[in-house]
């Protein structure tokens, strides 16, 4: 009502203006002294109106229940109806299974639910929130010593894999560069002679890598407790396969490792050399057959057993030598100890020493990985019902391969080269 009179009056004194300039002049004085009396009109109608609604205001808040439980309240905004930590929403989680609060579910959980029936919390569990489970994936990111070296594209929703051309190159030789471009020095009036390029593709499809979790109750009704144990081992375990894929994945289900890619180098043995040894002719000639414009992002990845034999290896020189493996924070001044220069990284994921990958040389630069971008995380409280254990689902789709298919015969030399080197058996 009030509104409807505001707009009267303005309207009124449109009305005024429009007479005056219609008339090309200004308003006289009846319509000016109109004028000035519709305005305090306005203005008293506007601080009414002004006051109705912080009345308004103020009586819902006066008739809102006090302490009012979480599950009972109606929603509030977006950002202010979110979990505050992942343990609190494991919590609430826990607190929505208990038969006494059948009927009482907290309401957050509704705005992170999906499956066959969002409101029921009976047909399955609750999504965690997208915040936390992204928290996740990050740490699973930082913690590896591979994860965070790979070039790694996301897909977006509703794909399930990507397919990319590339350039088919085993050889440096002339009509083998770049897939068979090729350059000619001729006659000035000799024609051209032309060269075509080969492409191959690159086909990765998301797997799943999956990790399920169960909680007792007495953990989850300690939510900082459940928050902490939660956030530091999924995220571990999760890097843990994933690296290792990287390294030794068969393909098969899993993604493509180095070590059973087309375009692994493996460094035989020197003749004679004792079984499960490593000597200094074996990393030279790894260091000798990694391309070299991968030498600059290379790294070094040994199982730990192997450091007594690097610790002492050296180049003798006269009655002397020099050493050749530099450890962490001394003459290489790193906090990795080096060889030719280049991190030496001790990893779980190499074999034993005198076994095919106990030391490694890679790029992984050259590794190329798919993700979803987002761990997926779902709870269920019936699942493990009768051991009053929660169950925690995680779901993180990845996939790579070695964006080489083969190593590469250079122009001039007999050994090919690649990004990816192992030491052969030693056995």
């Amino acid at each position: 009502m009030l509104r409807g009179l505001l707009k009267a009056k303005n309207d009124e004194q449109q009305a005024l203006v429009k007479a005056a300039i219609d008339a090309g002049r200004g308003m006289n004085e009846d319509e000016d002294a109109k004028f000035k009396a519709l305005q305090t009109e306005i203005e008293s109608l506007e601080n009414t109106v002004k006051a109705a609604k912080e009345v308004e205001e103020r009586q819902e808040k006066l008739n809102a229940p006090v302490n009012t439980p979480a599950f009972a309240q109606p929603k509030a905004p977006e950002e202010k109806n979110k979990f505050a930590s992942f343990g609190e929403q494991m919590a609430a989680v826990y607190q929505a299974g208990k038969p006494e609060n059948a009927g009482r579910v907290d309401q957050r959980l509704f705005n992170a639910a999906s499956g066959m029936s969002e409101s029921v919390p009976s047909d399955g569990g609750f999504l965690v929130q997208q915040e936390f489970s992204q928290t996740i994936l990050e740490r699973a990111y930082s913690t590896g010593e591979i994860l965070n070296k790979i070039s790694a594209i996301p897909i977006g929703a509703g794909k399930n894999g990507l397919k990319t051309p590339c350039v088919d190159e085993s050889s440096r030789a002339n009509g083998s560069r770049f897939g068979g471009i090729r350059a000619y020095w001729e006659g000035e009036a000799d024609q051209i002679t032309g060269s075509k390029a080969k492409f191959g593709l690159l086909d990765l499809s998301l797997k799943k890598l999956t990790a399920l979790v169960y909680c007792t109750d007495d953990l989850l009704e300690d939510a900082i407790a459940l928050e902490a144990w939660l956030m530091q081992k999924v995220p571990l375990e999760i890097n843990f396969k994933v690296e290792d894929a990287i390294i030794n994945g068969s393909g098969a289900g899993q993604p493509l490792g180095i070590l059973n890619g087309g375009a692994l180098v493996p460094v035989a043995k020197e003749t004679g050399q004792v079984a499960d040894t490593i000597v200094f002719e074996n990393v030279n000639k790894m260091w000798s057959r990694c391309w070299a414009p991968s030498r600059k992002n290379a790294v070094w990845l040994i199982n730990q057993d192997c450091e007594p034999q690097l610790n002492g290896m050296s180049i003798a020189v006269g009655t002397g030598g020099i050493p050749v493996y530099l450890p962490a924070g001394g003459l290489s001044q790193s906090p990795y100890s080096t060889l030719f220069g280049r991190p030496v990284i001790p990893v779980e994921y190499c074999a034993t020493v005198g076994d095919q990958g106990d030391i490694i040389l890679a790029d992984f630069t050259q590794y190329q990985a798919i993700d979803k971008g987002v761990l997926k995380t779902a709870t269920s409280i019936h699942v493990r019902f009768d051991y009053n254990e929660t169950a925690f689902r995680f779901v993180f789709r990845f996939d790579g391969q070695p964006s080489w298919k083969s190593a590469l015969t250079p122009y001039k030399g007999s050994n090919t080269l690649s990004p990816f080197v192992a030491l052969a058996n030693r056995a």
